[in-house]
C-alpha cells in the first residue's frame, strides 16, 4: 500500500538510529508536529487485524541483536541534541549519561495454553528498571525479541512504581488502545512503541502509564495504556500518535477498552469500542 510519508517517521527512526549507532547528524532535530484531532467515531465491531506495513523495510530491522549495538560501545560520542528525547526537561549530561524523562520497568508474563490463572499480578515477574538511555539498551539488547516468545506471553514496559494491572491507582480510571497484529510484525511495531515511550515522543506528561505486548496463538496484541480514559481529546491524540510512530495506515482499525469495564466483565480484549 503506498502511503504518504509521515513527518514523524524521521524523527523515531533518528532516535532509534541515535541511541543504537551514536552516528546521526547533529542537526536533524525538528520540532514536533501534532496531528490534528479529528472526531472519534465508532464503527461497526469487526475481527479486526493490522494493515499493510511498509514492504521496503529491511528484515534485518526485525532482529535487534544484528541491527543495534550499545551507544556505550561506539567510539563516536552523540551529542544529546541527536537523542529525540524531550531535552527541555532533561538533566544535563553526567559522565556521558543520557538520563530519560522517566524511569521505566520492563515485566513479564507467561502461562500454558489452557492454564487458568487466579492472580495475574502473582505471576507478573519484573526484569529490570532504567532510567538513563544507556541502562535501557543494557537491558533491551539482552532481551528475547518478541517474535521468538511463546504463545500466551505477556511483556510489559510501564513507569517505575506502577504495576502493569488494571486496579494499580495509575491505571483504574485510565483505559488502553490496542491494535491486533498479524504473527510476524510483533518485534518491528513492538521496537518502535517502546522507543517513542522512553523517547517521549507523545508529549502528553504522564498520561501515559505504560505498554503491553501480548502473544497468542493466531495474533498479537500491542496496547499503550494511559491514566485518563474519559478525556476524549486526550484520547484521540494518543490513537492518532500511535499510528504516527508506528508507521501504519491512518485508516488502521484501533480498539479501546477502559480498565473500569475490564474489571467488570474480567476480561481485556472482549467487549472493546473499534475506532477508525
Amino acid at each position: 500500500m503506498n502511503q504518504t510519508p509521515i513527518p514523524e517517521k524521521k524523527e523515531t527512526l533518528t532516535f532509534a538510529k541515535a541511541l543504537a549507532k551514536s552516528a546521526a547528524n547533529t542537526n536533524n532535530t525538528t520540532s514536533r508536529q501534532k496531528k490534528q484531532s479529528i472526531e472519534i467515531k465508532p464503527t461497526k465491531p469487526a475481527s479486526v487485524s493490522l494493515g499493510t506495513v511498509k514492504d521496503n523495510e529491511k528484515a534485518a530491522e526485525t532482529s535487534l541483536g544484528k541491527s543495534l549495538q550499545n551507544p556505550t560501545d561506539s567510539e563516536d560520542k552523540q551529542d544529546t541534541k541527536d537523542l529525540s528525547i524531550n531535552q527541555t526537561e532533561k538533566s544535563s549530561v553526567v559522565d556521558g549519561v543520557h538520563p530519560l524523562q522517566y524511569t521505566w520497568s520492563f515485566w513479564y508474563m507467561h502461562r500454558s495454553p489452557g492454564q487458568k490463572i487466579i492472580d495475574y499480578e502473582a505471576e507478573i515477574k519484573k526484569i529490570s528498571s532504567f532510567s538513563s538511555v544507556e541502562e535501557f539498551w543494557n537491558v533491551y539488547c539482552n532481551l528475547q525479541r518478541a517474535n521468538n516468545m511463546p504463545n500466551v506471553t505477556d511483556f510489559h514496559l510501564f513507569k517505575y512504581g506502577v504495576r502493569p494491572v488494571w486496579e494499580d491507582e495509575s491505571n483504574i480510571r485510565g483505559g488502553k488502545w490496542m491494535i491486533r497484529i498479524k504473527k510476524g510484525l510483533a518485534s518491528r511495531l513492538w521496537e518502535r512503541l517502546i522507543l517513542a515511550i522512553v523517547g517521549d515522543q507523545f508529549g502528553v506528561g504522564d498520561e501515559v502509564c505504560g505498554a503491553v505486548l501480548s502473544i497468542r496463538n493466531s495474533e498479537d496484541i500491542i496496547s499503550l495504556w494511559n491514566k485518563t480514559a474519559n478525556d476524549a481529546s486526550m484520547n484521540i491524540l494518543l490513537r492518532d500518535t500511535i499510528k504516527l510512530v508506528l508507521d501504519i495506515p491512518a485508516e488502521t482499525i484501533m480498539e479501546y477498552k477502559a480498565h473500569n469495564d475490564s474489571l467488570r466483565d474480567n476480561s481485556s480484549f472482549r467487549n472493546t469500542d473499534v475506532y477508525k
